[in-house]
C-alpha cells in the first residue's frame, strides 16, 4: 500500500472554508478504483494547517495523479492553490499493509 500524509498550510482567510474547498477533489479521489482511505483532519497546533492521510494500491498512484480531479487540484489557477500559504509538505512511502490495523497496545472493550 502507498500510504502519504500531506500538510496544507492554509491562509487565515480560507481556513474555515478549505473543506468545501477541497469536497469535489475528496469525493472524487475518495471514488478511484485502488484508493482505500482520504481523510482530512485538521492540526490542533495550527488552525491554518489541514493534514491529509490518503492510502492506494501499489498499482493505484499513477492514475491518481494523472486524473482530471488531481490535475484541477493542483492547477495554479485551482481554489486549492489560491487558498494555500505556502507549499504543501509531504510523506509518501510503500508500506507492507493493506489497511488499517487495531492498535496492540491500546484494546477498547
Amino acid at each position: 500500500m502507498i500510504l502519504i500524509v500531506v500538510k496544507f498550510p492554509v491562509k487565515p482567510s480560507h481556513a474555515e472554508h478549505w473543506p468545501e474547498i477541497v469536497r469535489d477533489f475528496t469525493e472524487a479521489t475518495r471514488a478511484e478504483p485502488g484508493n482505500k482511505f482520504f481523510e482530512w483532519s485538521r492540526s490542533l497546533d495550527d488552525p491554518h494547517e489541514y493534514v491529509l492521510v490518503e492510502g492506494f494500491d501499489d498499482d493505484a498512484a499513477e492514475a491518481h495523479v494523472t486524473s482530471a480531479h488531481f490535475q484541477a487540484a493542483i492547477s495554479p489557477h485551482g481554489p486549492m492553490h489560491n487558498a494555500l500559504a505556502a507549499t504543501p509538505r509531504i510523506i509518501s512511502h510503500t508500506i507492507d499493509a493493506e489497511g488499517w490495523d487495531e492498535m496492540g497496545e491500546m484494546k477498547v472493550s
